[in-house]
């Protein structure tokens, strides 16, 4: 086979006139001028150097810092595509580096100026409305709004580093130089934010922080400026009347990634994120915490005309209906008995699982002064009791909370205490006989009992009428003595 003119070895392999040809177009006949933008191909990372394939007849050469990160660790690898400039051209090397950097003066400066290159610059002071920046050995001026992407609070904290710039204005032969470093961030922020936005799927967990509150939900950031909605129902596995019981502005939060609508001519998204689904759902493990009978503590979330309702847990509420919220009176509404924020005990009374729903009581926890109404009071027994209101069939009073007996009108048109019981108020305390009890129906019948004269009237619990008779045969002979004398 005859061999072209220039066959030589490249990597013991022979090449003839026809691939060198290909070989140098491809390259682009070494072309490259200081201040070029290239995108280079790492083909080798040595100690100090990096050496790229920018296209030219020479590979370029980087230094090793240039492309490593705040730890000193180079951040790419061999087969990684770099966005580099040319800072320097000679007959052995091209020189690359992520920015212009004290190359070419005056000059290199217009012409980063009019093809927008980025060039380092070191924040020398503060001064009126910015900071002095020197770069390429001249002066320019950084306004305080173009530092960052964010108000800083503490100022200072630029001075003495090295940043990359875009310079914003080129006037007077270099004599007004304006620069902005925010412009820089914020492209380098939208590309970030859009690899980030393309590798972004549903179902993923992630943090975020709460940067908005609003009436239907949260503004949560996942990534810098890149926001997600938290629609209100799917902050918490609890029922959420306004966002603001949940999170607050600043708070660090986990998020599920719930829909990605991506909008092709703006590059933007719509982000729907949920809290709740980024944590276990409580029902799923329920059965190992709770049981129907459990006395558990709750706290009182909302109230309602039915009742009131009581979250055991996060994500866990139940209901206290109106008719269990007290054995010792009549409840009309849950406002009388408990208030939003109180912290209650009840008794689980069911579990509904499959409609999430949980029946609890508050009476039950205090107990039905009704279960035991026999081991504690006996027909015949004198006791004292509380008048609570006066009707044209009888008195009402109770003998303890929750217990209340009537004692009927044609018993108390008999009684010998009449006139006074007719001149006692609602409130005050008498003394009665326990003459029935109904335990079925919940029902005492209470007649007028020993005067409120005797000063020394005590409750007997346990004994019976007969000995009630035995005192009022005692007290008229007494008063029979007394008439002898």
């Amino acid at each position: 086979m005859t061999k072209g003119i220039g066959n030589s070895e490249d990597n013991g392999q022979e090449k003839n006139f026809e691939e060198l040809l290909l070989d140098y177009e491809r390259k682009g006949g070494g072309d490259v001028h200081v201040g070029d933008r290239v995108i280079a191909e790492i083909v080798s990372i040595g100690r100090e150097s990096v050496f790229v394939d920018i296209g030219a007849m020479m590979d370029g050469v980087v230094d090793r810092d240039e492309l490593a990160g705040d730890d000193g660790q180079i951040t790419c690898s061999v087969g990684d595509r770099v966005e580099l400039y040319v800072v320097s051209v000679s007959d052995r090397e091209v020189r690359l580096s992520r920015a212009l950097s004290g190359v070419g003066g005056l000059r290199a400066l217009r012409d980063a100026f009019e093809k927008e290159l980025p060039v380092e610059g070191k924040v020398i002071a503060r001064c009126k409305g910015g900071y002095e920046v020197r770069l390429m050995h001249h002066r320019a001026f950084c306004p305080a709004s173009q530092i960052d992407l964010r108000y800083a609070e503490n100022k200072d904290q630029y001075i003495g580093k090295t940043y990359r710039f875009i310079l914003t204005r080129f006037e007077e032969r270099g004599r007004n130089i304006v620069v902005s470093r925010r412009k820089l961030l914020e492209e380098e922020s939208a590309q970030a934010k859009k690899e980030f936005l393309g590798q972004l799927k549903e179902g993923e967990v992630l943090d975020g922080k709460v940067t908005r509150v609003a009436q239907f939900g949260a503004f949560v950031e996942i990534f810098p400026g890149l926001e997600g909605m938290v629609h209100i129902s799917e902050l918490s596995w609890s029922h959420v009347t306004a966002p603001e019981e949940v999170v607050k502005v600043s708070d660090i939060v986990k998020v599920r990634v719930l829909g990605v609508i991506r909008e092709e001519k703006t590059e933007n998204a719509r982000i729907s994120l949920s809290i709740k689904e980024a944590v276990p759902d409580p029902w799923e493990s329920l059965d190992a915490r709770y049981e129907v009978g459990q006395i558990v503590a709750g706290k009182v979330m909302r109230c309602a005309p039915f009742g009131a309702f009581v979250q055991l847990e996060p994500g866990v509420e139940g209901l206290v209906h109106i008719s269990e919220m007290s054995y010792t009176r009549r409840v009309l509404k849950s406002e009388e008995v408990v208030s939003s924020g109180d912290t209650v005990k009840v008794m689980i009374k069911d579990i509904d699982r499959e409609n999430r729903r949980i029946s609890l009581s508050i009476k039950d926890v205090e107990g039905d002064p009704w279960a035991e109404v026999f081991d504690r009071y006996s027909e015949g027994q004198v006791v004292k009791a509380r008048i609570e209101r006066k009707e044209p069939y009888g008195y009402f009073a109770s003998i303890e909370p929750g217990l209340t007996g009537l004692i009927p009108q044609s018993l108390l048109d008999g009684s010998p205490e009449r006139t006074k019981l007719e001149k006692c108020k609602v409130g005050d305390i008498i003394s009665v006989v326990i003459r029935q009890i109904n335990q079925p129906q919940r029902r005492i019948t209470l007649e007028p009992g020993p005067g409120a004269e005797d000063a020394e009237w005590k409750s007997y619990r346990g004994q019976r009428a007969s000995f009630g008779s035995l005192a009022d045969k005692l007290r008229e002979a007494m008063r029979g003595k007394g008439k002898d004398k």
